[in-house]
């Protein structure tokens, strides 16, 4: 299991803006290999302790805290985010680049967040639970960032240790997409994220 981020795997923020542009470099190749585009417009971006303490490091640096009951704050609220190694942590965004159809889609996506799914060959699918943090939907519209959580059995852990294929997918009347399977790079990520 991942162990939480604390005050001391933080740089300061002096020495954080000198190490920034390599670390920036790094995380961008690190992402990419964590991204899953799943239908046209939906992006899973799997999150892990690296990603975390990037989010962090950037929110500090944004926000200039420096003082410990912020620094304690921030990594409050991001620590939730590193996987417990049983299951994946994404934040899903829907996308779409028209803000009127963007509108207008949200209004129809709704409960898109717990119809996302993952799937371990020969297992039965794994839904999301979804927006553990807040609630991202009303009567009206969905949001286009959700938080999602796809917690495995066991046996399905064993099973993907032991090269069984992972698919991914969202089933929705209003937007349905398959990924079968998973691309290798991002399966071997999520396999780094499990105990």
């Amino acid at each position: 299991m991942a162990q939480p981020l604390t005050a001391a795997d933080l740089l300061s923020l002096e020495q954080y803006a000198r190490a920034r542009p390599a670390i920036r470099a790094r995380m961008i190749a690190h992402r990419a290999a964590r991204r899953l585009e799943v239908g046209a417009h939906c992006t899973w971006s799997f999150e892990d302790r690296e990603t975390v303490l990037y989010q962090v490091q950037e929110m500090l640096r944004t926000e200039r805290v420096f003082e410990p009951e912020g620094i304690a704050e921030e990594l409050a609220a991001y620590n939730p985010l590193i996987p417990a190694g049983r299951d994946f942590k994404a934040t899903m965004l829907i996308e779409y680049d028209d803000p009127l159809e963007r509108a207008r889609r949200l209004g129809e996506l709704r409960g898109i967040e717990r119809r996302c799914w993952m799937q371990v060959a020969g297992r039965e699918r794994v839904f999301a639970i979804a927006d553990e943090d807040l609630q991202r939907e009303n009567d009206t519209k969905t949001s286009a960032v959700h938080f999602l959580r796809f917690a495995l059995a066991a046996e399905s852990v064993a099973a993907l240790k032991g090269g069984a294929a992972l698919a991914a997918g969202i089933d929705l009347a209003a937007y349905t997409a398959i990924v079968e399977p998973v691309p290798a790079a991002l399966r071997a990520a999520l396999l780094a994220d499990l105990d």
